[in-house]
């Protein structure tokens, strides 16, 4: 019975997301909603990641641009986006993404540090990586992505 607890507390829980092809995971924690942004208002001035406001559930909610944020190809016309809600330093974000994916619980043993190949772009807002059955999963640092654009947002 204690190993079973001891396995519970020694692993994450990612919900995996999809941007530009690439396989990324959120930790369960930060993730507050997932949902399909329906109209957002351009800010007029915002960084070019910025993709505008929208209103969910009468919270004013900043949407992120991941693709944009990672200097990606725009998507593809008539590709609907969708959005993970995050809060950062008590405001909300949606980071609009290409497809939410399952939610999987790894190993804490399991995470790497990123590898010296890892996409620069990747890698600035990576907190590590986790090898799957062949596949990269890039660890999305929330920190990370919104660190300096949080602060230039209240500028």
């Amino acid at each position: 019975m204690s190993e079973d607890i001891s396995s519970l507390t020694d692993s994450v829980q990612y919900v995996t997301v999809v941007i530009g092809g690439q396989l990324f995971g959120l930790p369960i924690e930060r993730v507050h909603d997932v949902f399909m942004p329906e109209s957002i208002t351009r800010v007029p001035l915002s960084r070019p990641e910025i993709a505008g406001v929208l209103n969910l559930r009468g919270r004013i909610v900043t949407s992120i641009d991941m693709r944009k944020r990672l200097h990606l190809p725009p998507r593809a016309e008539g590709g609907h986006a969708m959005a993970v809600g995050i809060e950062h330093k008590g405001e909300s974000y949606g980071l609009l993404i290409d497809n939410v994916g399952e939610v999987l619980t790894l190993p804490t043993a399991g995470r790497e540090p990123n590898p010296v190949n890892l996409d620069s772009r990747w890698a600035s807002i990576s907190g590590g990586v986790h090898r799957l059955n062949g596949q990269l999963m890039v660890i999305l640092d929330v920190d990370r992505v919104l660190g300096g654009m949080a602060e230039s947002l209240a500028a």
